[in-house]
């Protein structure tokens, strides 16, 4: 599967984004996806993830109130949506893709077959 991030920006802290991750290649439902986000200097770090279905979500202590992860399988494409940003939520941010036969909260990098480019996030305090 190839994925593809989109939606990144610059903005205001206390503004909202919304990133986009499109698949292709194979459907998304094969898969539980999540985020990762990777400032200059850091290791990338786990953002949030969902199941193939959606039906369960885990997030990082870092987001949690402010970001939701979602998904659409029919249209094939990942959502985080961001509110209430943080100059510390500056960073390029990832999607990943793993196969549903694992478990979701095994959130490590290694445990995410398949990446997405990246897309940038800056926040202005």
């Amino acid at each position: 599967v190839q994925l593809q991030a989109s939606g990144g920006g610059m903005v205001q802290a206390g503004a909202s984004l919304r990133l986009s991750c499109i698949a292709s290649g194979r459907a998304l439902s094969n898969y539980h996806m999540g985020w990762f986000r990777q400032a200059p200097g850091k290791e990338r770090e786990f953002v949030a993830a969902i199941t193939w279905a959606g039906g369960m979500t885990v997030d990082a202590d870092s987001v949690k109130g402010r970001f939701t992860i979602s998904r659409d399988n029919a249209k094939n494409t990942l959502y985080l949506q961001m509110n209430s940003l943080k100059p510390e939520d500056a960073a390029i941010y990832y999607c990943a893709a793993k196969s549903a036969t694992r478990s979701l909260y095994r959130i490590t990098t290694s445990e995410y077959d398949y990446w997405g480019q990246g897309a940038q996030v800056t926040v202005s305090s």
